[in-house]
């Protein structure tokens, strides 16, 4: 059995919320270079060119990447052999509002959803909790704004939908987002299990790094079809028009009722920010 301490649950949430909000992952860097060299339409080109600018500045003078420093979603896999002495989710909140004062990073929550009065120190965190093998605490911190959040969809579908139910609803789901969440867009897509959980799996899949495509091979396919026909869409960066509507979608599965086949679209922006620390 391997003890950690609730404050050093605290001082790690603390730096990567700081880090997620300055630090744009070298994957998405890298898929939004590949997709500027791509590119042939100049509006497409000159707005890539000053997305790539933004998140070099952003590191170069330790600022946010992006003005929205979203709702802090904290992801926690929790080794069986792991007892945390201390209070996890207090322990969890205090990182967020340390680093979200510390790092002069934007209160963006509000106590009550109808009654919007800020709570100012963008508590309280968001947080997932699974249980996996081994002595360890994998802890990630995935900042989600809102502007791409508000465009995301759950539906329902019938099992006799099948697979051109889902690609349709992927489909139809960017393109009545158009430009509203900042494109190039990620998306994370979760098919099965109950209404809950499918959109917990789009939200997981938006933390595998773009590039790697599901390891099942069917689903792997799944994902290229669906960027293509994204991509096709010719929204593209920030909506002036283009090929890169969106750099990646990741698709994450699990069993499911046999009269149900939920799907759940969650959507990012081109800042698809997460940060992770092994304890």
């Amino acid at each position: 059995m391997r003890i950690i301490q609730a404050q050093a649950i605290t001082e790690t949430v603390k730096r990567l919320c700081i880090k997620a909000n300055r630090y744009l992952p070298e994957d998405v860097r890298q898929a939004l270079r590949d997709s500027r060299l791509r590119e042939t339409w100049p509006g497409a080109r000159d707005v890539l060119d000053k997305i790539i600018a933004n998140f070099e500045l952003a590191e170069k003078r330790q600022v946010p990447i992006c003005q929205d420093t979203g709702m802090a979603c904290v992801f926690l896999e929790i080794g069986g052999d792991v007892f945390i002495e201390g209070d996890l989710p207090a322990a969890v909140n205090e990182g967020v509002r340390q680093g979200y004062r510390e790092g002069y990073l934007r209160a963006s929550v509000v106590q009550d959803p109808l009654n919007r009065v800020n709570t100012g120190d963008n508590t309280p965190a968001l947080m997932y909790l699974e249980t996996v093998p081994g002595d360890r605490l994998t802890l990630t911190v995935a900042p989600k704004g809102f502007g791409s959040e508000n465009m995301s969809r759950i539906k329902m579908l019938r099992p006799s939908d099948g697979l051109r139910g889902v690609i349709d609803f992927v489909r139809e789901t960017a393109e009545e987002a158009g430009p509203n969440p900042c494109p190039p867009i990620v998306l994370g897509v979760g098919i099965g299990g109950t209404f809950d959980k499918a959109a917990l799996l789009a939200k997981k899949a938006l933390l595998r790094p773009l590039g790697v495509p599901n390891p099942d091979p069917f689903y792997g396919e799944l994902e290229r079809t669906l960027l293509e026909q994204v991509n096709a869409l010719g929204i593209g960066p920030q909506g002036f028009g283009g090929r890169t509507t969106a750099l990646a979608v990741a698709v994450e599965t699990m069993p499911t009722h046999i009269a149900g086949l939920p799907c759940a679209v969650n959507i990012n922006c081109h800042v698809t920010r997460h940060a992770k620390e092994v304890l």
